[in-house]
């Protein structure tokens, strides 16, 4: 296999990036012809074997089941740091913005179901390392950065996880690797849809039936 960088970016990927809309629930989603975890795990297994390293997948594939299957599978059989996961979210609803979800809030929602779907975010790596949540892990990393963030709280467990996170110290090595850039791009196809002007556009993915993880 041969690799490149990807973009602008430091991320070593290969020439061949393996798609995963094929990986899912067929019970799930928008596709009967999907395939199941243990055909999923054969094909993952063997990309890696033959230098593959690079993964796409999307919350909107089978109800977010490829990306469970695809997170299990690469923590089964690589090195989270030897691989590169994509993934894509959706733009917000009507009834989202009808009910004042922000973008910025649709998004960390997405994302954060995304991510526990993976379950191999190096937040997650982190916080699972350290023994605290991916919160305090946030919170840890930018105390490296100001003396005294501001945290609002409207839970017991917002005020008791920024307290706790004061503790969690970072190491040089883990701060880097959260820091790798990332050089944002101007929306586009699906994703032009999350712009107001276009939030009446019939969309062309769902989330199925899985909930949406809010914080």
């Amino acid at each position: 296999m041969k690799y490149t960088k990807l973009g602008s970016s430091d991320l070593n990927v290969s020439r061949i990036c393996m798609g995963c809309m094929g990986f899912g629930d067929p019970q799930r989603g928008q596709h009967s012809w999907t395939i199941d975890e243990a055909h999923t795990r054969e094909i993952i297994k063997r990309g890696l074997a033959l230098g593959v390293n690079f993964y796409d997948t999307a919350i909107a594939y089978q109800s977010g089941s490829s990306e469970q299957y695809v997170g299990r599978t690469l923590r089964d059989f690589a090195k989270r740091e030897e691989v590169v996961v994509a993934t894509k979210f959706l733009p917000r609803t009507a009834e989202e913005i009808e009910n004042g979800i922000s973008g910025q809030r649709h998004i960390e929602n997405m994302i954060n179901t995304s991510l526990s779907n993976l379950g191999i975010d190096r937040v997650a790596a982190l916080a699972e390392k350290h023994g605290v949540s991916m919160t305090e892990i946030a919170l840890a990393w930018l105390l490296t950065k100001v003396d005294s963030p501001v945290v609002g709280a409207t839970k017991l467990h917002h005020i008791e996880g920024a307290a706790k996170a004061v503790d969690c110290v970072l190491t040089g090595d883990e701060i880097a690797c959260l820091e790798e850039p990332y050089v944002p791009h101007p929306l586009a196809g699906v994703m032009a849809q999350n712009k107001r002007e276009n939030a009446k556009q019939k969309h062309v993915w769902s989330t199925g039936d899985q909930t949406i993880r809010e914080e």
